[in-house]
């Protein structure tokens, strides 16, 4: 069966990926199915180095062909070629969508929203992921039994904190290392080399990540929800202060991409409303999660950190229903890039699914290990988990003295039923001597203020 020449171009641009260092003509050649006839092809490899979308190295036989300004990807390929479990093993259906989205911008279709990508989509009657692949994460996934929304992810967040907040800034280019986000979040510790934007863009999602774990039964796929985490993932990061939490207003571009946003105000309004109505009628949990992360970065509701806002959201159902977060563990940035520019350019989710299955098995496999070293939840401490927390901010924050709190606790008790006072007290008192610098977080509480309550104490 003869193959059109879209196909044949975007099968040459697949192999060349694989070689690094520049695919011969018999490289080429032995990896396409059916072997291509040499004339043709050398017709081809010419056509295309004219076009500036390979270029060439060396003279007759020892010329080698590589792509033109995608040294990283053509590493990323290569390894995945060879099956690497270091990196993402893309699907038939996502590496089709990787040859097209890396095509040099030059080559690719201008393109608009498509509202029917959105409209024709039918909750629990559609569905972006397989019945198998959502069984297969459900079963990698749950963390918890029967337990009130946001009981798991409170167990780990000391280490969601760093790991989410991280992963997330890196997506974006952010150059923090772990160890650098790790002293920041826990010890407000900045990098004299580094921006400070990139210091707020990690303590910004230290915030919001706090707010959906603190806040876990009230969010939801609703404008309160999401209007407020991107206030707290965009604050002091855009030009326009009243940008945060808002809608956008103005027509934007996404560089790199030929793929321009809606620019009408009224139906960014209106479609955002349909997303998040969308999501919030989805039941399966990794459905919905993977649904956000489609939508809302493809319709860019904000003026700018939409990517950022679609990954938080996508955390959602997993802290209300007690599974692993997603935390884009060891993500590549660039396949995750070309996810996304997929689903712009082509409304084709195949090659984020295989970022986000792949992702959220590795992120469920680091908290597997967190998991091993928690004990069961005690009860009682769950049950006054809210009382126990705002405590712990009025002693650290009012800078009491060990004599203080014990005062204050002793009121705080008073308040409770009479076989609830003595454990309470022991909970609260246990709490405070376990405290130090690395999980004082929790509590709401500034590095600064635990510093002067700590000397004071």
């Amino acid at each position: 069966m003869k193959k059109n020449a879209e196909i044949l171009t975007a099968e040459i641009l697949r192999i060349i990926a694989r070689y690094p260092n520049g695919a011969s003509v018999e490289d080429i050649r032995k990896n396409l199915e059916p072997e291509t006839h040499l004339r043709k092809l050398q017709r081809y490899l010419k056509d295309m180095t004219e076009s500036t979308i390979i270029t060439t190295s060396g003279k007759a036989r020892a010329t080698r062909y590589q792509l033109a300004g995608f040294a990283s990807v053509s590493v990323k390929q290569e390894s995945l070629a060879d099956k690497s479990e270091s990196l993402i093993p893309l699907s038939a259906g996502g590496e089709r969508v990787w040859t097209k989205v890396v095509v040099p911008l030059q080559k690719r279709k201008l393109v608009g929203y498509w509202r029917e990508f959105l409209e024709s989509y039918r909750p629990n009657i559609d569905s972006y992921l397989t019945k198998n692949e959502k069984m297969k994460l459900a079963t990698i996934g749950k963390a918890a039994g029967d337990q009130p929304a946001g009981t798991y992810a409170r167990q780990i967040l000391d280490r969601l904190l760093i790991d989410l907040s991280w992963n997330s800034s890196r997506l974006e280019g952010n150059t923090y290392s772990l160890l650098d986000t790790e002293r920041l979040i826990e010890k407000g510790e900045t990098d004299n080399t580094k921006s400070a934007i990139e210091a707020q863009m990690i303590l910004n999602h230290k915030d919001a990540i706090e707010f959906m774990v603190e806040a876990a039964p009230e969010i939801g796929f609703n404008s309160y929800t999401i209007r407020n985490l991107h206030a707290m993932l965009a604050n002091n990061l855009l030009s326009d202060p009243e940008a945060p939490g808002r809608l956008r207003i103005i027509p934007i571009g996404i560089t790199g991409s030929v793929f321009t946003p809606l620019a009408i105000p009224q139906l960014i309004s209106e479609f955002f409303d349909l997303i998040l109505a969308k999501a919030s009628e989805i039941n399966d949990p990794f459905e919905q999660s993977f649904f956000t992360m489609v939508h809302l970065p493809y319709l860019q509701p904000f003026d700018d950190v939409n990517k950022r806002v679609s990954r938080l959201s996508a955390n959602i159902p997993f802290i209300k229903n007690n599974y692993s977060p997603l935390s884009f563990t060891d993500v590549p940035d660039d396949i995750y890039t070309q996810g996304i520019l997929g689903v712009y350019e082509l409304n084709d989710i195949r090659l984020l699914k295989d970022v986000f299955m792949w992702g959220y098995e590795r992120s469920a496999a680091r908290y597997a290990v967190v998991r091993q070293s928690l004990g069961e939840p005690n009860p009682f401490r769950l049950k006054y988990r809210n009382e126990i927390r705002e405590s712990i901010n009025s002693i650290i924050s009012g800078t009491m003295s060990s004599k203080m709190a014990a005062d204050y606790i002793k009121v705080r008790a008073n308040k409770l039923p009479a076989e609830d006072q003595d454990p309470f007290t022991k909970a609260l008192e246990t709490e405070l001597l376990a405290l130090h610098d690395g999980n004082f977080a929790r509590y709401r509480v500034s590095p600064n203020e635990f510093k002067r309550w700590r000397d004071n104490w």
